[in-house]
């Protein structure tokens, strides 16, 4: 007679792949998608009442990409590189040019009055852009804004704009605003 083989005991096996599943679980780490950061205006009031804000032409910079990720800032072709030397003498007008954005004096809080561009770049792209290119723009925009945020808080506070506490940084940003506003990508390549 053929002898029988002992079978292998199974009844831990789902215990040992649980314990297995809630060790991987715990031990690995799940990656955040990460998008810009920009602040949202907040919500309006539904009772408000719509009303149309007139926008100087002058205090707008369009900055457009197009399919081919060639660059238009304002009326000038150029190259990505040389974006934010542009934005960052758009936004300051230091030479108080009539076709540069106009500046008004506010009062900040423990602060004081404080001359602010009233500038606004607005970001056009189309459908066809490539993401490299537009994150790129995107890029350079924000480091001229942080670029003239360092200069301001040299220029008060000794220190770069990083480094100031949270009342000073709340300053720096009244001072020197990030308006960035993006247009609705269009599809140029069907008309």
């Amino acid at each position: 007679m053929a002898k029988k083989t002992p079978e292998i005991n199974s009844s831990s096996t789902a215990d040992m792949a649980f314990i297995l599943l809630c060790f991987f679980l715990m031990t690995t780490t799940m990656d955040q998608d990460k998008g810009l950061q920009r602040r949202l205006p907040p919500m309006p009031d539904p009772n408000q009442k719509v009303e149309d804000q007139k926008v100087n032409r002058r205090n707008i910079i369009v900055v457009k990409i197009n399919s081919a990720d060639r660059l238009l800032a304002g009326s000038e072709p150029m190259d990505v590189s040389q974006l934010k030397d542009k934005i960052k003498e758009f936004l300051t007008n230091p030479t108080d040019d009539p076709n540069l954005p106009e500046k008004e004096e506010i009062e900040i809080d423990n602060f004081g009055p404080c001359m602010v561009s009233k500038g606004v770049i607005s970001l056009q792209n189309d459908r066809g852009t490539s993401y490299q290119a537009y994150m790129a723009v995107q890029n350079e925009l924000v480091k001229a804004v942080n670029e003239l945020r360092d200069d301001f808080a040299m220029a008060n506070y000794g220190k770069l704009y990083l480094k100031c506490n949270e009342e000073e940084q709340a300053v720096v940003r009244k001072a020197v605003p990030q308006n960035i506003s993006e247009a609705e990508p269009k599809d140029v390549s069907k008309k």
